[in-house]
């Protein structure tokens, strides 16, 4: 990334190659490590497949303190057994070793290839290079050591006034394909160094990511690897954030900006996509039923082939929000590309309009908003759209 975003004081990071992949050309590890241990919180996939770094890292997420994130991409130690879950443990374990912390304090994380024994070797064969490599300005190696098939590193920052200090909330993130709500959809890491409490810094991220990475989707699937988690060192002062407080808003606003700014990353660089749409559902009987609309919407295959053809197709538009099981009455939708309106009443507004809706489309990025004048429930939801290349990149990715 071009632009140089800000660092909360305290933490530094590293990266390393270690041909996690045997084909691997840039580096492919991260570390992340604070000063001291921090406050952390974090969400994760509900796949019942869970990867081996999951299912270490989740309980020592619940304990609210962590000091350290390795974090690896090629291979994601998932349905690798017994072996597997040894293999985070062990790296975990010589990572602490290395920095004289305790074990509990470390936290990793895999992504790439399920089903493929992770190199343990060629893991902790980085680990004193990467620890002897920490520095400050280094979180953009790791955003780019942590990428897939992403096509560019996802980073996002706010600074804000916290109790009277200044902090700063850095998020890192992976993602291009797998990508469905259902926790979190993708890898990704916050950092800041305002002072909060795990149980209140749990209850932001929750709500962060429902506004963010849980109303994304580029294919409808959800992996068996995601994480977010969210560490709070407290380096920008001695003042904590406290619930219900002016700082507490300002937290979470940030918080929320950041997450959306990465999910909105995630959805521009799903795998092969050349649009990015923003699901406007408005008037649905309460929240849950606006959600339930628009994700029918952003996750039907024949509205996102649509988008990639460039065709104002609101037939298939109506056609998800009427089997979403929502409360629609087909004689009061609106539907509108930008602000071209193109039914009214749920009849069609005419091929001049729809004329104009296509030149809509022909746009990187634009919005489809849904009116269903049932209620106050609204949704904003993020998709790309279904292309040739999705395909291609898909079909032989183990390869």
């Amino acid at each position: 990334m071009s632009e140089i975003l800000p660092v909360p004081q305290g933490f530094r990071f590293a990266s390393a190659l270690a041909r996690i992949k045997p084909t691997a050309q840039r580096p492919d590890v991260g570390l992340i490590v604070s000063e001291v241990p921090a406050a952390c919180a974090g969400v994760f996939t509900r796949n019942k497949v869970i990867a081996a770094p999951l299912q270490l890292t989740r309980p020592r997420i619940a304990t609210g303190r962590c000091q350290a994130v390795l974090v690896n991409s090629g291979n994601a130690n998932a349905c690798t057994g017994a072996a597997g879950l040894e293999v985070a443990r062990h790296s975990a374990a010589a990572l602490a070793a290395e920095l004289g912390l305790a074990e509990e304090l470390v936290a990793v994380a895999s992504t790439g290839v399920i089903g493929v024994p992770l190199p343990l070797e060629r893991l902790t064969a980085v680990l004193a290079p990467l620890c002897a490599d920490l520095a400050p300005d280094q979180a953009a190696a790791v955003a780019q050591a942590i990428m897939t098939t992403d096509s560019f590193s996802k980073m996002a920052a706010r600074r804000l006034d916290a109790a009277g200090q200044q902090a700063v909330v850095l998020g890192l993130a992976k993602g291009a394909g797998m990508i469905h709500p259902n926790m979190a959809t993708m890898l990704g890491f916050v950092l800041t160094d305002a002072r909060l409490a795990p149980q209140l810094l749990d209850a932001m991220l929750r709500r962060a990511v429902d506004g963010s990475f849980n109303s994304i989707s580029v294919d409808g699937d959800t992996s068996t690897n995601d994480l977010v988690l969210v560490l709070a060192n407290g380096a920008a002062g001695e003042a904590e954030i406290l619930p219900g407080t002016a700082a507490a808003a300002a937290f979470q606003d940030a918080l929320d900006a950041v997450l959306l700014d990465l999910a909105k990353m995630i959805v521009r660089d799903g795998e092969g996509a050349t649009k990015l749409v923003r699901i406007q559902l408005r008037g649905a009987r309460d929240a849950a039923e606006a959600r339930q609309a628009a994700q029918a919407v952003a996750t039907s295959n024949l509205v996102k082939t649509a988008f990639f053809g460039e065709d104002a197709n609101w037939g298939r538009i109506i056609a998800a929000v009427g089997y979403s099981g929502a409360e629609v009455d087909p004689d009061r939708v609106d539907i509108f590309f930008d602000a071209v309106q193109v039914v009214r009443q749920g009849l069609t507004t005419g091929a001049e309009q729809e004329a104009l809706a296509t030149a809509v489309l022909k746009q990187p990025e634009f919005s489809v908003r849904i009116e269903l004048h049932q209620g106050d429930g609204v949704c904003d939801y993020y998709c790309s759209d279904l292309t040739y290349d999705y395909v291609k990149i898909n079909a032989d990715y183990r390869t």
